[in-house]
């Protein structure tokens, strides 16, 4: 009989990545989403899926999908570099996560849990892994910080409460179906429409979110109990990232590089007048600044040694979604 797997967050950009995936491989899907919520990426397979409607925030909601799962992916996250209501961030980022962890202790069911590079250590001019060193002051911004705290409360689940629990850290995923955007789409987005005029000297980790979301089944299969693991895919500097967006959709190449230090007072005057006259989340941000001070470059060698990860090129998943982005 095929496992039913909870999938919270599921008609997300990695979280119906990761249902598509599931389906292929013959587990039972039972999806976690809010009411009214839009199901856009998972219009085509609707029929296939167990829908539950739940709030992270409602620990009660989430009682029955947690006890009809075998195994639950907790991909669900607040995932916004900058909102008028920091509180909004943590509710359901930090509490959402205890409450499933709740639910999964209660229930004695496995958890995988879709952590963020963004709480691992970052060290000027080297390539950070799972044990670079970090602390709760090292993270930049309410996204960063919840995450952090997030990520702490499952590891305590699994060290004094003993949860069966694995801990996976995507970097950065991109690719088909990045509806809403993430911050990274938004960029890609962003070059494509000629809304880029500049760029700062930063670098990242480019990963398809295929690949993340295979990650996680290898994570179940291969995963040991208590540890975490980077999928990751390619360090790539910011510029080149963004040259390779502009090569695939036939796009004018961004030429201008500013230094973040001249474009801080921008920022903050461009946080006021979004805070008060514009519901968007802004383009130029001060944490988003501060975080580009140093090139988030990450190694998923753990990931490829014991859990046979094998994620593909960078170019792959900017070419996949440049041409996804460009159909909208």
């Amino acid at each position: 009989m095929s496992k039913k797997l909870l999938i919270t967050g599921a008609n997300g950009f990695l979280g119906s990545s990761i249902v598509k995936l599931a389906l292929k491989k013959k587990y039972k899907v039972n999806a976690l989403v809010r009411n009214n919520t839009d199901l856009t990426n998972l219009e085509q397979i609707k029929s296939k899926i167990n829908f539950f409607y739940g709030d992270l925030k409602d620990i009660k909601s989430l009682d029955k999908p947690v006890r009809d799962s075998d195994i639950v992916f907790h991909v669900a996250a607040d995932y916004r570099l900058w909102t008028k209501d920091p509180r909004s961030i943590y509710d359901s980022n930090v509490r959402g996560t205890e409450n499933i962890c709740l639910k999964v202790l209660e229930h004695k069911k496995k958890i995988v849990y879709t952590s963020s590079v963004a709480t691992l250590g970052i060290e000027t001019g080297k390539i950070s892994d799972e044990e670079t060193s970090v602390t709760f002051d090292d993270m930049i911004g309410d996204y960063k910080k919840s995450k952090y705290l997030a990520e702490c409360i499952v590891m305590k689940f699994i060290k004094k409460k003993k949860i069966q629990g694995v801990i996976v850290n995507p970097s950065t995923p991109i690719g088909r179906g990045d509806v809403k955007p993430t911050p990274t789409g938004k960029i890609i987005f962003d070059v494509l429409t000629g809304k880029m005029p500049a760029y700062v000297d930063t670098g990242l980790n480019i990963v398809h979110v295929d690949d993340v979301a295979e990650g996680h089944f290898l994570a179940l299969k291969y995963g040991k109990i208590g540890e975490k693991y980077i999928l990751g895919g390619e360090n790539m500097n910011f510029k080149d990232f963004l040259d390779y967006i502009s090569e695939f959709g036939d796009k004018p190449k961004i030429i201008l590089q500013l230094n973040p230090k001249y474009l801080m007072p921008l920022a903050y005057i461009n946080e006021i007048l979004h805070r008060f006259f514009n519901n968007k989340t802004p383009s130029l941000t001060v944490e988003g600044l501060k975080m580009s001070r140093k090139k988030m470059f990450f190694s998923s060698n753990k990931a490829k040694k014991n859990l046979r990860y094998r994620p593909r090129s960078a170019k792959s998943a900017i070419k996949d979604a440049v041409e996804w982005f460009n159909k909208i």
